[in-house]
C-alpha cells in the first residue's frame, strides 16, 4: 500500500494545472447509457473513481477505451441491466446508472452503494422520485430492483432535501421518460448544469437550468444522439491547491480553472487577508501579510462547499486568532480531526461545530486518511508541520486527485510517493 512522505517547511511557487472535475465526469459517463451513438468525453481526471464508473460501463455491455485525458464509449451495445456489488461498493455514484438504466430499460438491479464514510447520504430521495414517476422498486438482498415496464412517466418532483446525486439521477431519468418532468428543489452544483447543458445542447429540451427548478421534455424512450463532451474544470482540487499557496502563505497560480465556480472559496481566502490576480482561464494566489481566522458554514452551491471544509481547517491551524467551522451537510466529516490533532492541532468538537485556534506549531506525524477530503487536509498540515509527516492509507486521495504528489513537487514541495 502507498504512503505519502512529506518534509515540513514548505514553501511553493509556480504554476500546476487543474484536471476536469471528477464529480461532473461520473454523471456525464452515467448518462452515455441514454446515448444511441459512440461518444468522446475530453478532459477526464484520470483517478480511480472515474476508472470504476468506465469499469462498471463495460460491465454492463458497453465499449469504452481511454487514452490520455480522453474517453470513447459506446454504450448501446448495453444489455447487462446489473451493476453488480463488487464495482458499485467502491464508490457511491455508481448510484448514478440507476435512473438511465430504468429510463432505457424499463428494468434494472443495482447494488446499493458504498464510499466514503463521511455519514449517512441516503439514496431514498432518488427512490421516491422514481416511484413518482411510476417505477416500481424493491430492496432486496443489498440490490436495487426497478421496474417501469410501460416507461417512466413524467411527474412533478419536490426533493425534501437539496440532492447533487438525486438531482442528477432523476434528470437522466426524464430524459428518456414519457412527458414532461419537474424538479423542485433541484441542486445547482456547476457539475448539474453541466449535465442538464449537455444534454439540452444535444435535443433533450431543459428549461431552468442552474436554478432550483428544473423542467424537463421526455423523449418517450428515444435514445440521444450526442456530439463530444469536455468535462467542466474542478473547482475543488483547485480550491485545494489555493489552500495550499494560502498555508504556506507563497504565490503560485493554478491554470484550466472557472472563476464563478470558486466563488465562495475566492471570497473566504479573500476575507482570510488572500488576494488574487484573475484572468481568463488561470488565478494566482497572493501571500497574506497576516492570516486571519474566519467563520466558515457549508452549505449547498452557491455556498461554502462541504468538500472544501477538511482543506480550510488545516488552512485555520496556522492563522493569527480562532477560527469557526460549522458542518452543516454531513454528520461525520470531522474524522481529519483527530489526525490533526496528532499533529499538534488545537481543535475543539461540539455537535457538528469545530474550533480551532490558531497559531498552531505543528509537527510532522504518522497520520491515516480517512476519506478523499480529509486525506488532502492532511497533506496540507504537514506542507508547515516541522519534521517529516508520513500519510498513510492514500488510496482515498487517488479517488479524486491526480497525481497530487507530482503537482505539489512542481510547486517545490518536498513531497514523494512511497510503499509500506
Amino acid at each position: 500500500m502507498d504512503y505519502l512522505e512529506i518534509e515540513g517547511d514548505n514553501t511553493l511557487s509556480g504554476a500546476i494545472k487543474i484536471d476536469g472535475a471528477k464529480n461532473a465526469a461520473l454523471p456525464l459517463l452515467a448518462s452515455t447509457i441514454l446515448f444511441k451513438n459512440e461518444v468522446t468525453i475530453d478532459n477526464l481526471p484520470r483517478v480511480n473513481d472515474v476508472f470504476t464508473m468506465l469499469k462498471l460501463l463495460e460491465n454492463l455491455g458497453a465499449t469504452t477505451s481511454f487514452e490520455e485525458n480522453s474517453a470513447k464509449i459506446n454504450a448501446s451495445s448495453i444489455t447487462n441491466t446489473t451493476a453488480i456489488y463488487d464495482i458499485v461498493r467502491k464508490m457511491r455514484a455508481s448510484i448514478l446508472v440507476l435512473g438511465p438504466l430504468l429510463a432505457r430499460f424499463g428494468e434494472c438491479k443495482v447494488s446499493l452503494p458504498g464510499g466514503c464514510a463521511i455519514g449517512q447520504r441516503p439514496i431514498d430521495l432518488h427512490l421516491k422520485a422514481l416511484e413518482m414517476m411510476g417505477a416500481d422498486i424493491v430492496i432486496e438482498q443489498g440490490y436495487v430492483r426497478a421496474s417501469a415496464p410501460q416507461g417512466l412517466q413524467g411527474a412533478t418532483i419536490v426533493f425534501d432535501k437539496i440532492t447533487v446525486t438525486g438531482t442528477e439521477n432523476i434528470v437522466m431519468a426524464a430524459a428518456l421518460a414519457h412527458g414532461e418532468t419537474k424538479i423542485i428543489n433541484a441542486a445547482k452544483e456547476p457539475e448539474v448544469v453541466q449535465l442538464c447543458e449537455v444534454l439540452n445542447e444535444n435535443g433533450i429540451k431543459i428549461e431552468g437550468i442552474g436554478s432550483d427548478e428544473l423542467i424537463i421534455q421526455g423523449t418517450a424512450g428515444a435514445l440521444i444522439d450526442v456530439k463530444q463532451i469536455r468535462v467542466i474544470p474542478d473547482r475543488i482540487e483547485a480550491g485545494t491547491y489555493l489552500c495550499a499557496g494560502a498555508i504556506t502563505n507563497s504565490k503560485i497560480t493554478l491554470e484550466n480553472v472557472n472563476h464563478t465556480h470558486l466563488f465562495a472559496i475566492i471570497l473566504k481566502l479573500q476575507e482570510m487577508g488572500f488576494d488574487f490576480d484573475l484572468k481568463e482561464n488561470s488565478i494566482t494566489i497572493k501571500p497574506a501579510s497576516k492570516i486571519k481566522g474566519a467563520k466558515i458554514t457549508t452549505s449547498e452551491y452557491p455556498g461554502f462547499p462541504t468538500d472544501m471544509q477538511a482543506q480550510f481547517m488545516a488552512l485555520a491551524l496556522v492563522a493569527d486568532g480562532a477560527s469557526s467551522i460549522d458542518e452543516k451537510l454531513f454528520e461525520n466529516r470531522f474524522m481529519h480531526v483527530s489526525e490533526l490533532i496528532r499533529m499538534g492541532a488545537n481543535i475543539i468538537l461540539s455537535n457538528h461545530t469545530a474550533m480551532v485556534e490558531g497559531k498552531n506549531q505543528l509537527n510532522g506525524a504518522d497520520v491515516m486518511a480517512t476519506d478523499l477530503r480529509a486525506s488532502s487536509a492532511l497533506v496540507l498540515a504537514a506542507l508547515v508541520a516541522n519534521g517529516t509527516t508520513k500519510v498513510h492509507r492514500i488510496y482515498h486521495l487517488d479517488r479524486g486527485y491526480v497525481e497530487l504528489e507530482k503537482k505539489l513537487q512542481q510547486l517545490g514541495a518536498k513531497i514523494k510517493r512511497l510503499k509500506e
